[in-house]
């Protein structure tokens, strides 16, 4: 999509033809096109379906009432921040009494967006003329432009002295896929580092895999899950210097400490295992949830809790296991079989079976369910089987500071 394509679209012709298509089938896009270039320019009716589709994909990340408001570009709607997690950082800024904002490599506007609507001022600077055209276009769509100012730039020429705090957010996409070398992100990482410094509150969003030892010691480094799953890392500035801290939404529930404890003792598997959440993982927090769980590792390698006694805890989900084999693709075969298990959900850590490698290999029929995970245990190759448990009701969560 060129900028003509996409202005094309704000005006009232393009704006009529993607109310039309709100609930169309992507699977009769041959058809529709064909009925639409009738009565409109080919250009247009392109360029109206290809915005059409990104929307229907971007309900999961905006929610309709926003997506279908919204534009997007092919990469920026996937690399934009999720709603929520959106709302919960700028929440935060604005529990820290920030009332501007430099957004830098804004994209799309998602950040800006959740910003706007606590009454943050935002600068959002983009250096992509069709990127800075969508986030312009977002903000007017959604009743923010009076607090948003877009400006198409290089962010690394941007003032930002005049704002309360700086949130940059570098690309960490390429021509060939994820970018994993933080000096390769565009800005690269000690560039966003040095401007955060200069601010007096300042937030960097990374990818989730950064070592730790790359994070800065004037930083608070916290990683963010939604729903389970570990969707980004943020370098915080001017909050909680050495603290490293695991978010979970919805919620939040927050579990963080600035001393963190020793990895845990390995021992025998109990009745209980636990999976903690991948924010807490990633965040080198799982010894912190062991000692709330009274637990210890399976595995000295391995980020699987295991205990005795069944405790509520937010930050991991707990399994009843019931047996503890030897890894072995006949042994497990025959156990399904006998027990009738049809539905099986195969969880993996510090294993290279795939999951549906085992499926295919054991074919699991019959009506009842199983887990079972693939790991080490004490070293060795060894298959753990059982079903979700039904924690005991426990005490709201609270953030653990240590």
């Amino acid at each position: 999509m060129t900028p003509e394509d996409f202005a094309a679209l704000l005006a009232p012709e393009g704006r009529a033809l993607l109310d039309a298509l709100r609930d169309y089938d992507p699977s009769q896009e041959l058809a529709v096109a064909t009925r639409l270039r009738r009565e409109h320019p080919a250009a247009l009716v392109s360029a109206a379906l290809g915005q059409a589709r990104l929307r229907q994909r971007a309900v999961a990340k905006f929610g309709a009432e926003d997506a279908f408001r919204m534009y997007f570009t092919p990469g920026g709607g996937e690399m934009a921040t999720r709603a929520s997690v959106a709302s919960y950082r700028a929440e935060r800024l604005a529990a820290l009494g920030v009332r501007s904002l430099a957004d830098l490599c804004c994209g799309i506007g998602g950040d800006a967006l959740a910003l706007a609507r606590l009454g943050i001022r935002v600068l959002a600077v983009d250096h992509d003329p069709l990127t800075v055209a969508v986030a312009r276009a977002n903000a007017e769509a959604l009743g923010l432009s009076d607090l948003i100012e877009v400006r198409e730039a290089d962010v690394t020429e941007v003032d930002t002295a005049g704002y309360d705090a700086v949130f940059i957010d570098p690309a960490r996409r390429g021509g060939r896929g994820r970018i994993f070398d933080p000096e390769s992100y565009s800005p690269p990482l000690s560039w966003a580092v040095e401007t955060a410094r200069a601010a007096k509150y300042a937030a960097i969003k990374i990818a989730p895999g950064i070592p730790h030892e790359a994070v800065p010691a004037e930083a608070e480094a916290e990683w963010i899950s939604d729903q389970g799953d570990v969707k980004e890392a943020v370098l915080w500035f001017g909050t909680a210097p050495g603290t490293v801290r695991a978010t979970l939404l919805p919620g939040p529930r927050e579990l963080q400490t600035a001393d963190p404890l020793p990895d845990p003792e390995a021992g025998p598997v109990g009745r209980w295992l636990y999976e903690p959440d991948g924010a807490v993982i990633r965040a080198h927090l799982v010894a912190e949830v062991a000692e709330r769980l009274d637990g210890r590792l399976i595995d000295p390698t391995i980020a699987y809790i295991t205990a005795d006694e069944l405790r509520a805890t937010p930050y991991a989900t707990a399994y009843e296991i019931t047996d503890v084999l030897p890894f072995g693709l006949k042994k497990l075969k025959a156990l399904l079989r006998e027990r009738g298990v049809g539905i099986l959900t195969v969880k993996k850590r510090g294993s290279a079976i795939e999951p549906e490698e085992l499926r295919r290999k054991v074919k699991p029929q019959g009506p009842n369910s199983a887990t079972v995970f693939l790991t080490r245990v004490a070293g060795a190759p060894s298959m753990l089987i059982g079903a979700p448990a039904t924690p005991p009701a426990g005490p709201p969560a609270a953030t653990l500071d240590r």
